[in-house]
């Protein structure tokens, strides 16, 4: 197989658990310019190699990877692979200097390229440098999915292996059509794309606009596809949902039994953690003049009357600029506050307040249907209820549910293009319990 690499090269990562649909994204992609077809690693363990099959019928004079990930048996995987119809194979850095060997001899043997993927490895460089003496083909240098939810990218490790080899490096972990640039400047030869175009809903654009960013070196900007590493992650949580947030942090359960009363249901902030007594709105007011800019007031008064929060409460909150208020209790002027259009949830309505006392803390953890929320815990609300991000994982949480609201662009492009369901998008009944 003679590979040219004289200009870097764009691969697919189909990392579909779905055969059909990975064939159908492949089909639009190759008609839009990608070079070359990954089988992905779910892909295979779901499908197994009848995907590589599959593609090489489909794609007859494409190079198909296949992503193995082979840990163990290098002979054997090396061999199914090609005889499946892959050109490429890939055995993990991580793997005994043994089973690289057998990968590399079994690839010269049946006529099929080695990459070694670094992912996991801790001296990238000292391997890399092994696997080219040995005789390797390729490098792949991968930020795993996990990972790029943590803000992580690959970029630094590939500038430096880049320069340390001279075999083709291939670079893989949140490529879109702005880091792209940074992945060819830092000496890729492929770079490996996934979600930004599996999850486009323009898949001819979101390609075209990879390879005029590979071809012209100038950064095309796009809202999605990003993930951030922790100052932007109020800009995430505003463009997804508590559902997205939920779905992407394994059904994560919301705060239940209180409901937005405002005409006004979206709200993002940090949470400023009120606990008080039924009735007593001192702390309430006091922790207005505390809170910040864009802060979100979280009261416990214990799920019960009367009211410690009200229409004049709501005109200091927008006074001061913040998004929100949360009450585990009641308030009052519900229809004041609808007329404000402040974000405002609460488990109770009713007319009557109570005596400012002053009892009660501002700033400690509080318990509310279950859920703890802490003092600079992520609170957000919508018309499907409220969602808790805690502070330690807020940078992760985000990045999963952004993930989730690609994730559904796609799905929802597939239903009105085919003008069918869900379950047969999906297949669902492949995949649900018999």
């Amino acid at each position: 197989m003679n590979i040219n690499l004289d200009t870097p090269i764009l691969q697919i990562a189909l990392d579909f658990i779905n055969l059909k649909r990975a064939v159908n994204v492949a089909r639009e992609a190759v008609a839009a310019g990608v070079d070359w077809i990954e089988a992905g690693t779910p892909l295979i363990k779901s499908e197994g190699l009848d995907s590589i099959r599959m593609l090489r019928k489909e794609f007859p004079s494409t190079t198909i990877v296949a992503d193995m990930k082979t840990m163990d048996a290098g002979r054997v995987e090396m061999e199914a692979a090609a005889k499946a119809g892959a050109d490429i194979a890939v055995v993990m850095g991580g793997a005994t200097d043994a089973t690289i060997k057998e990968c590399i001899s079994a690839g010269e043997n049946y006529g099929i390229k080695i990459e070694v993927d670094l992912l996991g490895v801790v001296d990238c460089v000292s391997r890399s440098v092994d696997v080219e003496k040995w005789g390797a083909d390729f490098i792949g240098i991968h930020t795993a999915i996990d990972e790029q939810m943590q803000g992580l990218s690959p970029f630094k490790r590939l500038h430096e292996i880049c320069s340390k080899v001279n075999i083709p490096v291939a670079v893989a972990g949140g490529i879109n059509s702005e880091t792209v640039v940074d992945a060819v400047n830092a000496g890729a030869k492929i770079v490996i794309v996934g979600g930004a175009i599996c999850k486009a809903t323009d898949i001819k654009t979101a390609t075209e606009n990879l390879k005029k960013a590979i071809s012209t070196r100038e950064k095309i900007t796009g809202d999605l596809f990003k993930r951030t590493s922790g100052d932007d992650i109020r800009k995430i949580l505003e463009r997804v949902s508590t559902a997205n947030i939920s779905d992407g942090s394994h059904r994560l359960k919301g705060i239940s039994g209180i409901n937005c009363i405002s005409l006004e249901p979206k709200m993002i902030g940090r949470a400023v953690t009120v606990r008080t007594y039924p009735g007593d709105w001192a702390k309430p007011v006091e922790a207005i003049d505390i809170a910040e800019q864009g802060d979100v007031i979280v009261i416990d008064s214990g799920g019960v009357g009367p009211a410690v929060w009200g229409e004049l409460a709501t005109h200091s909150a927008i006074q001061k600029k913040l998004a929100g208020v949360v009450v585990n209790g009641a308030i009052r002027d519900s229809g004041e506050i609808r007329k404000l259009r402040f974000p405002t949830f609460a488990r109770l309505v009713m007319p009557n307040a109570g005596e400012p006392k002053g009892f009660g803390e501002i700033g400690v953890p509080i318990n509310i249907s279950g859920i703890v929320i802490n003092s600079g815990d992520w609170i957000i609300g919508d018309s499907d209820g409220l969602i808790v991000i805690p502070r330690r994982k807020a940078k992760e949480m985000a990045n999963y549910a952004m993930d989730w609201l690609e994730r559904e662009n796609r799905l929802r492009e597939e239903i009105s293009r085919g003008k069918t369901s869900l379950g047969k998008v999906t297949e669902l009944l492949k995949w649900t319990k018999k």
